[in-house]
């Protein structure tokens, strides 16, 4: 296979993929009234927190990101933060509890019931992102499942969850980060499109 036969194989898997995604009516519908009741919840001061290993958590940033700072609109910010950024607490508790408690040990700190967590994991198993969602639960946050196919142990702990329809981690962050683009357009859309509202 020369270099660019194997890129237009990479580019076919990820259309497959979004096609796929894309024919799945009820999971469309489901992320569209994802968007909608967090717009509801953020704009009443609710949270929305975002987790995840390696990719996952660069994902994770860049979602809660779009989210905090601005996606396409000049606007107030909203509360929306990845769960990994403050290094000094993520390696005091990793030290001191373990890493698999990392996420939980936050979302006991700063979740609240109301509140939304975005667990990402591709294989939908790693211990620390379980540990989190369970902790949401009890916690009576709403839990959005972002995985690979399958969905694993997290599926158990998710009032959603998108899983998409593989198992290479690089096609599944893939249509993870472009179905947190539409969660933020959709968000963007409906508390400020008509000027400056928001919370």
């Amino acid at each position: 296979m020369d270099e660019i036969q194997m890129f237009r194989k990479r580019i076919e898997e990820n259309i497959r993929i979004k096609q796929a995604l894309l024919e799945d009516e009820a999971l469309l519908e489901a992320w569209l009234q994802l968007a909608d009741d967090l717009a509801e919840a953020l704009q009443k001061g609710q949270k929305a927190l975002f987790c995840g290993n390696g990719g996952s958590a660069a994902d994770a940033q860049h979602i809660a990101a779009e989210l905090s700072g601005r996606f396409y609109l000049d606007r107030s910010a909203l509360f929306a933060e990845a769960l990994h950024v403050n290094t000094s607490f993520l390696t005091a508790v990793a030290n001191d509890y373990g890493f698999e408690q990392v996420y939980a040990r936050m979302v006991e700190a700063g979740g609240k019931k109301g509140d939304y967590l975005f667990a990402l994991s591709t294989s939908g198993n790693s211990p620390n992102i379980l540990a989190a969602a369970r902790k949401a639960v009890e916690r009576g946050m709403k839990v959005v499942g972002m995985t690979g196919e399958g969905g694993g142990a997290l599926a158990d702990f998710c009032d959603l969850l998108l899983a998409v329809p593989s198992r290479d981690t690089a096609r599944i962050q893939e249509c993870h980060i472009f179905f947190g683009h539409l969660l933020c357009e959709r968000v963007e859309d409906l508390l400020f499109s008509k000027g400056e509202e928001g919370p």
